[in-house]
């Protein structure tokens, strides 16, 4: 059996597959190592680009369906998740509400105009208006309230009267006075928000879950009820791994030339998600009524479960953790609805099929990893920690960026909506560089662009004109987008199809963490600002040295095993246009072309020709002359001479 597996992986141009024996010898772990990682039957190396995936139709018209389905899931998500920033936006003018007891016994409120009663109850704070949580307290033997009656500041006794917040009418601001001494309640609401996306990545975020798995519908059942429920209670919500699924999934669907255009598109889903989003809050006007419209398209996403054509399996992860019958389904389900056939065969692929069940052993067994065997490698490990530093460093930075927009206009949409076109920027400024300079120099231009602005602002902030502030801020802010976007699909790309959906999940978690850091500062009251802004942009700093380390995945498959991640090295930084991934310092000749049966039979069949041949200027020819020596060793004359 196992003279027949490694005679028909030499032979067969769909698979190639090898004892674990053979790749001992290029091996990136040892041998202790390698018994952790490897299983102990045979492991194959399926060549998904360049070989399964051309005969199932390549990016045909299932797959672009599919695709167009995948974005939908990551515009319902970013609207729910946006929607925070409306309920719990204090309104832009507030002050406490007029008490009476407050006041000398002759006052009377009611034979005062509304903006008298104001000005003899509520300080006046120069350059911001009314105070927002404090009273005048006159003394009870005052005689008139002129301005020598002797009054003192209390803090507000009967609320609070409210502008109309952005969008809304009311929010939860509005509705429970989380303001003044309840403002703290709102950063840690923030908090609580986020640690739950993080335990959510980590926890929900198993490696390559099936679309009917229990960790797949629980995903779904909580993205459409953990945000009806968690605003009216107090516990840490946990929200779906689906866009971590999402952007898994659209990545194994498409080959090397589509992947960046679907990864990109799907963040404009989310921008219009963002854009939308204003326009939705003035047209329900209640945060009840907001929060149900952003419900809605989570609920929609549980068709996906109805519909598994909608959302089918990978067919990549499929084979690599070795379910043959359901990759041979999901295989033949993507040869059928992409119209790929054949005249000469009754299934379109059935050589492939053929070809996949005979390299498979019958008694295979599936194998699954998880994220704590990555304790036993080094570069996949590297990698992730590198690429969750990095997406760490581009959400928690912006926080730093987005507070002197606040600092130039106090207009809520005007520092909202340029947050979001420069989002849509960066997303273009993607499309167009990622595959002019590879993913690891856009990566590294995003860091330095962003340290450079935070570093600048950090130290010129008091000597800069306000327009230059503005101008290095919407900058800081578009790289460290990008460098938030960029980290997510390079990880993408990188990690192993048997640990991508684990390891992807603790990516952006770091992420999420990042996001956290912001509200942490508004718990303080922003009293630690320049220290968060000092250490961020040293970690932006300290990331151009790490993305250094990161290997390039431009045009190259997706690695498959743990074996294919640890054989990942970083390429030459500048001027390197080989198409290989060649190790450092070493000069690796291009690969002998494919193997041509009708070429070598020809050069075999010349060859034995030229042999055949008598007359060859090359060929010995023999003496007849006698030898010099006889049987003896004497020679001839000295015979002669002693006769």
């Amino acid at each position: 059996m196992q003279n027949r597996f490694v005679e028909m992986n030499r032979t067969s141009p769909c698979l190639r597959g090898q004892s674990v024996k053979e790749d001992n010898r290029d091996s990136p772990f040892s041998s202790s190592d390698e018994k952790q990682l490897l299983p102990t039957t045979k492991t194959l190396v399926m060549e998904f680009e360049t070989k399964i995936y051309p005969q199932i139709g390549e990016y045909g018209r299932y797959n672009r369906i599919i695709t167009l389905f995948s974005w939908f899931p990551n515009f319902a998500v970013s609207l729910n998740l946006f929607t925070d920033v409306f309920f719990t936006l204090a309104p832009e003018s507030y002050h406490c509400k007029p008490d009476a007891s407050l006041l000398p016994p002759f006052s009377h409120l009611g034979n005062l105009s509304r903006q008298a009663s104001l000005n003899l109850t509520v300080p006046w704070l120069q350059g911001t208006g009314f105070s927002h949580c404090e009273l005048y307290r006159y003394s009870g033997n005052g005689s008139n309230h002129s301005g020598d009656v002797e009054r003192d500041l209390v803090p507000c006794t009967r609320g609070w009267e409210y502008g109309k917040p952005a969008g809304l009418q009311n929010n939860l601001v509005t509705e429970w006075n989380l303001v003044c001494d309840d403002y703290w309640k709102v950063p840690l609401q923030h908090i609580c928000f986020m640690t739950g996306w993080t335990l959510g990545y980590i926890l929900l975020g198993t490696d390559g879950p099936s679309l009917c798995s229990p960790p797949f519908r629980c995903s779904l059942w909580s993205s459409g009820s953990h945000d009806v429920s968690f605003k009216q209670s107090s516990c840490v919500p946990i929200p779906p791994p689906v866009p971590r699924l999402n952007i898994i999934r659209s990545l194994e669907w498409c080959g090397p030339s589509h992947r960046l255009m679907v990864s990109m598109v799907s963040g404009f889903f989310a921008v219009f998600a963002e854009l939308v989003l204003p326009g939705l809050a003035v047209l329900c006007r209640d945060w009840p009524v907001l929060q149900a419209v952003a419900t809605l398209p989570l609920l929609l996403l549980l068709s996906y479960w109805c519909c598994a054509s909608v959302f089918p399996e990978s067919p990549r992860w499929l084979l690599a953790t070795s379910q043959v019958p359901q990759a041979k389904k999901c295989l033949q389900c993507f040869s059928v609805r992409n119209g790929v056939s054949v005249s000469d065969e009754l299934f379109p692929a059935e050589k492939l099929l053929t070809e996949v069940e005979e390299a498979f052993p019958e008694d295979v067994q599936p194998v699954f990893h998880h994220v704590l065997e990555l304790r036993h490698t080094r570069v996949i490990w590297k990698n992730c920690l590198i690429l969750g530093f990095t997406l760490f460093i581009g959400t928690g930075i912006q926080y730093c960026f987005t507070r002197n927009l606040h600092i130039y206009s106090s207009y809520f949409y005007f520092s909202y909506f340029l947050r979001v076109l420069t989002g849509a920027l960066a997303c273009i400024l993607l499309c167009l560089c990622v595959d002019r300079i590879g993913r690891r120099g856009m990566l590294l231009l995003s860091a330095i662009i962003t340290g450079l602005s935070s570093l600048l602002l950090l130290a010129l902030m008091q000597y800069l004109h306000g327009f230059l502030v503005l101008v290095l801020s919407v900058i800081g802010l578009l790289s460290s987008q990008a460098l938030a976007m960029l980290s997510v699909f390079f990880g993408s790309e990188v990690m192993p199809t048997v640990v991508r959906g684990g390891t992807l999940g603790l990516i952006m978690a770091a992420g999420c963490i990042g996001m956290a850091a912001s509200s942490l500062m508004e718990l303080q009251n922003n009293g630690g600002y320049f220290l968060h802004n000092v250490i961020f942009a040293s970690f932006a700093v300290l990331s151009v040295l790490c993305i250094m380390l990161l290997p390039e995945s431009k045009n190259k498959p997706l690695p498959d095993s743990l074996k294919d991640g640890e054989r990942q090295r970083r390429p030459p930084l500048f001027l390197s246009r080989m198409t290989r991934e060649n190790p450092p310092l070493l000069r690796v000749q291009p690969s002998s072309a494919e193997y041509n049966r009708q070429s070598y039979s020809r050069l075999v069949s010349a060859t034995k020709k030229m042999l055949s041949k008598d007359t060859l200027p090359y060929k010995n020819t023999i003496s007849h002359q006698a030898p010099l020596l006889d049987g003896n060793g004497a020679t001839q004359d000295a015979q002669e001479d002693s006769s």
